[in-house]
């Protein structure tokens, strides 16, 4: 094994551990109670800002390791 192949592996393993921290921050922040019938809704917008990023750079290190794979093949 080659050392882009380890990064890459580095990469894609990293990504999956920064988004499953990114969905937990989402859902951390939004709660939902019904109360007589009636829906109600809270959430903390700049918690559910901080999820998104996450979610965001995780997208961006798994499309780096998958290309960085891909190439080094």
């Amino acid at each position: 094994m080659n050392l882009s192949k380890i990064i890459a592996i580095v990469l894609i393993i990293l990504s999956l551990f920064i988004g499953y921290i990114g969905i937990n921050k989402v859902q951390e922040n939004t709660n939902k109670i019904n109360f007589l019938g009636i829906k109600i809704e809270a959430s903390d917008e700049s918690g559910q800002q901080k999820g998104y990023l996450y979610i965001g750079f995780a997208v961006l290190l798994l499309a780096g390791g998958l290309y960085s794979l891909n190439k080094s093949k």
